[in-house]
């Protein structure tokens, strides 16, 4: 919390965008708005410029719901990839941690967050709708669950293998790999990698 008066109207402003950041306290925002202040006026340009550019360009992927600036996405579509194998992941950025191993040919389908009814996210908050309608209309054979190894990750593995199994799809889980209520995003690529190839199939 800045102190009333020892601050310009602009900079308590700068430092409380700051503050509203995930992850961000007040004195972190409070560095980083004094560090702006310091840096030459191009390089804080850049910076604006950056935020207002990614705001305006980046958009969902019509098929993957991934963050990307072209539609459908580069990984959608590349003819290399099987479109017969869906990863599915909560977030943008376990999709990346996962495509950093190499060890994914498939494609994948992002479900923007995970069920957590004490944060009030039901799955109807999701992109569940558009995964099946996907599965129905692209031939996929194959969803590997990729949600994260904690309990909301895992209510929401254990509702999508109810929605998908009457789809005829084959519905697989990664081996656990990744310790119990850690993240994908923070996993080492060798953990991801053979938690995806040793990846079973959750019985019917």
């Amino acid at each position: 919390m800045t102190i009333p008066g020892v601050y310009t109207e602009s900079l308590s402003r700068l430092i409380a965008e700051f503050g509203k950041l995930p992850g961000i306290g007040a004195r972190t925002a409070e560095r980083l708005a004094l560090h702006i202040l310091k840096v030459p006026q191009e390089e804080a340009e850049a910076l604006a410029k950056a935020i207002q550019d990614v705001k305006r360009n980046t958009r969902h992927c019509s098929l993957c719901c991934n963050v990307t600036e072209q539609d459908p996405c580069a990984i959608c579509s590349d003819p290399r990839r099987d479109p017969t194998v869906l990863c599915v992941v909560e977030q943008p950025r376990d999709l990346l941690a996962i495509e950093k191993t190499g060890a994914f040919r498939g494609v994948y389908h992002v479900l923007m967050g995970r069920i957590a009814p004490l944060e009030d996210v039901h799955p109807e908050d999701l992109t569940i709708g558009r995964l099946v309608q996907r599965i129905r209309a692209k031939g996929v054979k194959e969803v590997i669950l990729y949600t994260n190894p904690d309990l909301e990750g895992d209510v929401t593995a254990q509702h999508l293998a109810q929605v998908l199994r009457p789809l005829g799809v084959r519905v697989s889980l990664p081996a656990r790999g990744i310790p119990t209520g850690s993240q994908i995003e923070y996993a080492g690529e060798s953990i991801l990698r053979d938690a995806l190839e040793g990846r079973r199939e959750i019985p019917g």
